[in-house]
């Protein structure tokens, strides 16, 4: 029989929710403010706990933060109907969100969906659409939750992460997950594809409509009609055809180049960036009315640093998938492990599975963690390359040349490189600008 622990100030209202839980089938108990919930979970540890926001002696948000109960199932109470408390909610791990006065309907509704749920949801090797996200560290758990409380709705979600977070993984994992699953999910680089062409990409063009257009073309936003559109980089998008975005995106129509024939847009759109956006629309890269719109629904992703535990199950799913395409049967040696264990994988998961994979080709039987270019102490302290400058050189060039060579070095995460070098991450995205695209590009993992 599951436990409940009601968190509220107003005794009739508390327990009246504890009638209505008991009646159900929860064991339940009571606390009028948060120091009785400690006392409270301290007895015993509850599956659910429904709590006010805001109690006679703190916020209970700050409560559930302080209280560290993995595989609980948390629903906030509040008289509050401002949506960024929701957000805030969700984004501490929420799987509801209860307006008060609270409706009875809706509450037995919820108290009924949370006693047929299992409290711990182990999302590694799910076979759910969390399939592709690996881990089972409170990060990861948080993600997933706020992924299942979105993916259903119609909401815009922008996805904002460093590079190799996993963000194509949790577009794909709310395109699963949402109404729209079983049409396409169709991925674009807005920084791969030519300027020149990503408007024709997007809307598609009518035949003579420029030099080479020998055919209609039906483009993204057509031929993912009833599914999902996943943008990624979108800082990378120009700020002319950002304008058409926004105008999709408010009217849910466009035109194909070439024509005045408005087409129905049915479609979700995710977008992805590795930038901070607000840093991103001070700098002019992104306009401040897009950043809203796509913005309804922001998501981070934890790097990898931060997802405690994770590593090494990461670490064991990609040595294992090497091993069964190549029918061989390597290992980790305890000191290969450690290694990663410690190391801050300042390139996340995608720098984490290139490490795996040299390390699978160099390794015999067992990986023993100490390949020299390959040996993580070596990355971990962020210094041991170095440059040669002759005396004369321009400072420009200077300047461009240890900023891309510490970009490197960092493993392409711009926020390490500028912290590293000293500067603010807008001065680095700003030097980046100034040069070559090219070079630049070089530098990216």
């Amino acid at each position: 029989m599951p436990h409940l622990l009601v968190v509220e100030d107003d005794i009739a209202v508390r327990e009246l929710i504890a009638d209505i839980a008991a009646e159900d089938g929860y064991t339940v108990a009571q606390a009028g403010d948060i120091r009785q919930a400690r006392i409270q979970i301290d007895r015993q540890k509850p599956d659910v706990m429904l709590l006010d926001v805001n109690l006679p002696d703190g916020n209970g948000i700050d409560l559930w933060k302080q209280a560290e109960l993995p595989g609980m199932q948390l629903v906030f109470m509040t008289a509050d109907a401002d949506v960024d408390h929701a957000i805030e909610a969700l984004r501490c791990g929420a799987v509801d969100y209860l307006l008060k006065p609270v409706s009875l309907r809706r509450l037995r509704g919820v108290l009924g969906e949370l006693k047929s749920t299992p409290p711990e949801r182990n999302v590694s090797g799910s076979a759910d659409y969390f399939s592709g996200m690996i881990g089972e560290s409170r990060a990861l758990q948080l993600l997933c939750a706020h992924i299942e409380k979105v993916a259903p709705t119609q909401a815009t979600v922008l996805l904002i992460g460093e590079s190799g977070t996993g963000k194509e993984l949790a577009a794909e994992a709310i395109h699963r997950a949402s109404s729209r699953h079983k049409q396409p999910l169709i991925s674009i680089n807005c920084g791969a594809i030519s300027s020149n062409l990503i408007e024709s990409e997007l809307f598609g063009h009518e035949k003579g409509s420029f030099t080479g257009a020998d055919r209609q073309h039906k483009g993204y936003f057509e031929r993912a009609c009833g599914g999902t559109l996943f943008l990624d980089e979108i800082t990378e998008m120009s700020l002319e055809l950002q304008v058409r975005l926004l105008r999709v995106l408010e009217s849910g129509r466009f035109m194909r180049v070439g024509t005045h024939e408005e087409i129905t847009a049915d479609v979700r759109v995710i977008a992805a960036t590795n930038r901070n956006p607000e840093l991103a629309v001070s700098s002019g890269a992104l306009r401040e009315d897009l950043y809203h719109r796509l913005s309804v629904f922001p998501l981070e992703l934890p790097p990898l640093r931060e997802r405690e535990g994770d590593v090494l199950l990461l670490a064991e799913h990609f040595l294992g998938q090497i091993n069964s395409e190549n029918g061989t049967k390597k290992t980790f040696a305890p000191e290969a492990m450690k290694a990663m264990r410690t190391y801050s994988w300042p390139g996340n998961i995608r720098e984490l599975r290139n490490y795996v994979y040299r390390s699978y080709i160099l390794a015999d039987d067992v990986i023993a963690g100490d390949f020299n270019s390959f040996e993580l102490e070596a990355h971990s302290a962020g210094w041991g390359s170095e440059i040669l400058v002759p005396v004369g050189v321009p400072l420009a060039d200077a300047n461009r040349q240890i900023i891309l060579a510490t970009l490197k070095q960092c493993g392409g995460v711009k926020k390490a490189a500028a912290e590293m070098l000293g500067i603010s991450l807008k001065t680095l995205y700003n030097r980046l600008d100034e040069y070559d695209d090219t070079e630049a590009e070089q530098v990216s993992w």
